[in-house]
């Protein structure tokens, strides 16, 4: 996925698959706003003498709908991959935009002639939405040729990209300061969550349903506190709930001293995030975890995955704060990550 992602531009991979729907969604809904102006069947095709094929409401709309969303992507994503010049690239898009644009005017205009009609036969196409359709698709076309900027372009993912080189670079032991790592509880937690709610779930909703979907969503809610982002670089340590809850942020200036134990999330409080004798605790389990004292008296512990990981995390912490009190500051907004590890 990512090898495919590099060879195409993702800004117009987006416009090229929403604009043909978007296009189609707005003439489904001005059709259905002149439905009642329209005679049943529908004119789809036009002699002299008017209206000479015809289809129902629903086939001209939903075939229509489908021929303006599926022409549209046929030609803009001509124009998505990137190992195509830029001249043909950007010919396609304003083709592409040009084509949906023309359907939908044809469309439009075939409606417009049978509206206040009782009769499809005595029908005729507008020829005046038609060519006003027309001649906006053809500027619109000619305009999104122009202004496509079909290149590559410099992008602030670039910028922060060259800002993590230039900062490893200049500080090679960057790299080694830093660590990031996913804890979670053992699968049997899961396995007797899982238990405990989806089957009492069950059977309470079979009388009340949403009373078994509100047990479902807590016990997932429940799970998702069993998992904890952790990351520590130069900046200190941040423990993220679920990911995304940000539960502890420990300056590396706080930090006195850092090790590496084998804990019983008990002695703790207990599970998930805890304050418990004046040492806060994010713990997934008991087992190894790092114990973290700092400059104020009071404590904090993190589960830390496996032996290895609390070990190196308890490294890296003790370095950093042993590195902030010798005073050298932590490094830029976008100084390089470390690896990022999943434990069990």
């Amino acid at each position: 996925m990512g090898k495919l992602l590099d060879s195409v531009d993702a800004k117009a991979l987006r416009f090229a698959l929403g604009f043909p729907v978007v296009v189609a969604a707005g003439f489904v809904y001005c059709a259905f706003l002149l439905r009642p102006d329209l005679p049943e069947p529908l004119a789809i095709q036009w002699t002299v003498d008017g209206g000479a094929a015809f289809a129902p409401f629903g086939v001209y709309v939903g075939a229509g709908a489908a021929g303006i969303a599926i022409a549209g992507w046929l030609v803009l994503l001509q124009a998505v991959p990137l190992n195509r010049s830029v001249l043909m690239r950007r010919i396609m898009m304003g083709a592409g935009l040009f084509l949906s644009l023309f359907i939908t005017s044809a469309l439009a205009a075939g409606l417009i002639g049978q509206t206040g009609l009782a009769d499809a036969r005595q029908s005729h196409v507008d020829m005046t939405v038609l060519a006003l359709g027309s001649g906006a698709a053809v500027s619109l076309g000619v305009s999104i040729a122009m202004v496509y900027k079909a290149d590559r372009q410099w992008s602030p993912d670039d910028d922060r990209a060259l800002q993590i080189a230039i900062a490893r670079e200049l500080d090679p032991d960057l790299a080694r300061d830093s660590i990031r790592l996913w804890v979670h509880a053992r699968s049997s937690v899961f396995v007797m969550i899982a238990i405990a709610s989806l089957f009492p779930a069950a059977l309470i909703a079979v009388v009340v349903p949403w009373l078994g979907i509100l047990l479902v969503l807590l016990a997932v809610v429940g799970a998702a506190f069993l998992f904890a982002r952790i990351r520590a670089d130069r900046r200190g340590l941040k423990v993220m709930l679920a990911g995304v809850v940000p539960v502890m942020d420990v300056p590396a200036g706080a930090i006195s001293e850092a090790s590496a134990a084998d804990v019983k999330a008990a002695d703790y409080g207990g599970w998930g995030y805890r304050h418990h004798h004046g040492t806060a605790a994010m713990l997934v389990s008991s087992g190894p975890a790092v114990v973290v004292s700092k400059t104020d008296g009071q404590r904090v512990a993190v589960s830390g995955g496996s032996q290895a990981s609390a070990a190196r995390l308890a490294e890296v912490l003790t370095r950093v704060a042993a590195r902030a009190r010798r005073g050298g500051g932590p490094p830029p907004a976008a100084g390089g990550p470390g690896p990022d590890r999943r434990q069990s």
